[in-house]
């Protein structure tokens, strides 16, 4: 793949608001000497979705619900699947939007029944719980068809994040076995207060929590001994388990278990990284013995896999520690103690600082996360977001900015998330209750349809998350440079990295039709030089380039 540019240099112009009125198309060539950056970690942009709501590619595996037992409004399966997320790769979506990696929820086999948690009638589209972790849920695909779809990302140039869950299963129902005691507890709630009333309990009531607290050995539940002699694949599961404690020397607990079944799929697909679930809610010892087996396995499988298209980073692990604020730099307090889960395994940790920074300034915003990115969190890094498949507080919930909400975070230093449908102001108020007004399906027919939502046309909308992650796709230092403030009015600032030879300057505010800016600091008379918004070539001169557009953004670089 692709390595360092050489001497790469970035110019944003970021004016505001957008205009979506055409602008002229300068032909130029392209910069011979410039090769693009393979994506880093640090300035990736992350495609989360819920495989089940995101594109229906296979109505096969579609689940009808029984007729006496209908699910509650968006919250029952709805077709989404994994053939879905192959289609979109196929026709160039993610690509299209400068997406490097995929995020999708759990993929695992989710129980059978569903469960009332006091907003309706549930059944596991989501996929956080868990039945067995070593198959497939049929309701979102099958392994090959998953197969493919890594490959599919990996031949696009796209990572893929898988979502893990360790700490507990899914609820009990009528049609659900229950596991056993020394598998899991089913109390005490999670109260919050301290560090033992965070990890030693359980989230909800009838979510039983697996016992990572516990170094007891324990067998294999009796239901699974039984569901996989009925498959046909109980002496090789039991084989492969033995394999891995002998070569691990972990003890046969509960959790060392979920260890291997997870560690399973880096081996088999060539999963390039985790994205964990309910992090704080664990031990992080179980954290540190997950990415050192991980890791192990990604380069196993690289090593075994040459031809594959897979990343040369280091395999990945981002944690959601819920309420970590980049502010606190690497530490999460949980009153009575204070644990650095970067120490743990994790390059990057969600960050939920940021729908509240979004609010601010960009000045204010960029120098805050420059600062901690290079200061307490150095080599290390953060996810931002502005919505989420759980977070009742979104920034702009009502959608009513989406082209700044979009140029917020996609400029902002550290890595970012776009939560399916955040580029096409996919709505986050439908009429559901709690986190399931979040999960409404892709609104794919009211972007082709071109809708408007708050005097802004989502085609509209859908270019500009486009133009941005490609820009950002293609220059790491964006997330992963320094910043720097060069000018107030218009507000202009840079961002370089030495690791990647790569500068960008953006400015801000610049409403001129023809807009002067000078970038004498990092380039030379002669240099052709890209707008990747108006998507027009122009040439330095005299230090400075000339942009002639009706856009109040400009995206200037070598291309």
């Amino acid at each position: 793949m692709t390595k360092m540019i050489q001497s790469s240099v970035y110019i944003f112009i970021l004016l505001g608001l957008v205009s979506c009125s055409s602008s002229p198309i300068i032909e130029s060539s392209p910069d011979e000497d410039f090769t693009r950056a393979e994506s880093t970690w640090d300035n990736a942009t992350i495609y989360f979705l819920m495989t089940d709501r995101f594109y229906n590619g296979d109505p096969s595996n579609d689940f009808i619900h029984p007729e006496d037992n209908p699910p509650a409004a968006f919250r029952g399966f709805m077709g989404g699947d994994i053939q879905g997320i192959t289609d979109k790769i196929n026709e160039g979506y993610f690509t299209d939007l400068g997406v490097s990696a995929i995020w999708m929820t759990p993929l695992v086999e989710q129980i059978k029944g569903s469960v009332d948690e006091g907003t309706g009638n549930s059944f596991p589209f989501h996929g956080y719980w868990a039945r067995d972790w070593t198959g497939i849920d049929k309701r979102f695909g099958t392994k090959e068809q998953l197969q493919e779809m890594i490959s599919t990302a990996h031949e696009a140039g796209i990572k893929v994040l898988f979502d893990v869950v360790a700490n507990h299963i899914g609820p009990v129902t009528k049609m659900d076995p229950v596991w056993p005691d020394e598998w899991v507890k089913t109390g005490p709630r999670c109260q919050y207060t301290d560090y033992k009333s965070t990890t030693d309990c359980t989230l909800v009531d009838n979510l039983p929590d697996i016992r990572t607290e516990s170094m007891e050995e324990v067998e294999l539940p009796p239901y699974l001994v039984e569901k996989w002699k009925a498959e046909g694949r109980y002496d090789q599961e039991v084989a492969e388990l033995d394999q891995w404690f002998t070569k691990t020397g972990y003890q046969r607990t509960a959790v060392n278990y979920i260890l291997k079944w997870l560690v399973d799929f880096i081996k088999e697909y060539g999963v390039d990284g985790f994205r964990v679930d309910t992090v704080k809610h664990t031990e992080e010892y179980v954290w540190t013995n997950l990415w050192k087996e991980a890791s192990a396995a990604y380069e196993e499988y690289k090593n075994n896999n040459p031809s594959d298209e897979i990343s040369d980073e280091p395999f990945y692990m981002v944690g959601e520690v819920y309420n970590y604020y980049i502010s606190g730099g690497r530490d999460y307090d949980f009153g009575d103690r204070k644990v650095d889960y970067f120490d743990n395994g994790f390059h990057a940790l969600i960050n939920f600082d940021f729908k509240t920074d979004a609010q601010t300034g960009y000045e204010e915003i960029f120098t805050k996360y420059d600062r901690l990115l290079n200061a307490e969190l150095a080599g290390k890094s953060v996810v931002n977001y502005i919505s989420s498949h759980d977070d009742g507080g979104p920034y702009d919930l009502d959608r009513k900015n989406p082209m700044n909400a979009a140029t917020k975070l996609m400029l902002c230093p550290g890595a970012v998330q776009i939560y399916y449908g955040d580029e096409s102001a996919r709505s986050l108020t439908v009429e559901a209750q709690g986190d399931a007004t979040l999960r409404s399906f892709m609104n794919w027919e009211e972007v082709s349809g071109g809708t408007v939502i708050n005097g802004n046309n989502r085609k509209d909308i859908l270019t500009h998350w486009q133009k941005l992650g490609t820009f950002r796709r293609d220059h790491p230092s964006v997330g992963a440079g320094r910043h720097k403030m060069m000018k107030a009015k218009p507000y202009t600032f840079s961002r370089s990295s030495v690791e990647y030879q790569d500068q960008v300057i953006v400015s801000l505010g610049n409403r001129d039709e023809k807009k002067e800016i000078e970038v004498r600091q990092f380039f030379s008379n002669g240099d052709k030089l890209y707008d990747y918004y108006s998507e027009q070539y122009v040439t330095v001169e005299s230090g400075r380039v000339s942009v002639e557009s009706d856009f109040d953004i400009v995206l200037l670089g070598r291309r």
